[in-house]
């Protein structure tokens, strides 16, 4: 009976616990999700195994994201990543920027939403580093940040053609020639707020 009992409890655990396992963590937020990778080799591979658990990294409010934005997108289950927010981190700089563009350049191939919201050590600079390498960015969002100009949102434009949420709310050193840009480059934009720039 032992033996028999051995077996199920086996095929429990390699059939439905997976599935269970499935379920559950597409309800948890990515920070309890990562948590639940430390607890066993076993449960690591498990949730490791299903790409689509893996497509938004989100280091909102985090300390030390700049950091680990590089981390993250240089493991494996974060290949297709495509959504990455870093509102309001802390400790995001535009080398950081830079480090992603040369080092996790493929990873982001894929990306189409990108929250760069409140994140004030990123100028222009850091803008064309991180756009650069996302052709299929469609959502760029970097609200209340006053060291964007012009030049950056041109960056924006010449990098990603097929952006359709655009949010320069607060962005108070872009000028007329931005929104030239912009409705030139993306005359079907679908959500362009500028809330607050004209205040």
């Amino acid at each position: 009976m032992e033996g028999e009992e051995a077996e199920e409890l086996t095929t429990w655990c390699r059939e439905t616990v997976p599935k269970v396992f499935r379920i559950v963590s597409t309800r948890l937020p990515q920070r309890e999700l990562v948590s639940l990778l430390l607890v066993s080799p076993w449960i690591y591979r498990t949730l490791a195994s299903y790409p689509s658990l893996w497509l938004a990294i989100d280091f909102r409010e985090r300390s030390n994201a700049g950091n680990l934005l590089i981390s993250a997108l240089s493991l494996p289950r974060y290949q297709h990543v495509k959504q990455v927010n870093l509102e309001f981190a802390q400790d995001i700089e535009e080398k950081h920027l830079e480090l992603v563009k040369s080092k996790c350049s493929s990873t982001l191939q894929n990306l189409e939403s990108l929250n760069l919201n409140g994140c004030q050590k990123i100028s222009d600079k850091g803008i064309e580093a991180i756009t650069s390498v996302c052709p299929k960015l469609k959502v760029f969002s970097i609200y209340w940040n006053v060291r964007v100009t012009d030049s950056g949102i041109r960056s924006l434009v010449k990098n990603c053609k097929h952006i359709n949420d655009l949010n320069l709310s607060g962005c108070k050193n872009i000028s007329d020639k931005s929104l030239r840009f912009v409705a030139d480059h993306y005359p079907e934009i679908e959500f362009l707020n500028l809330t607050s720039k004209y205040c």
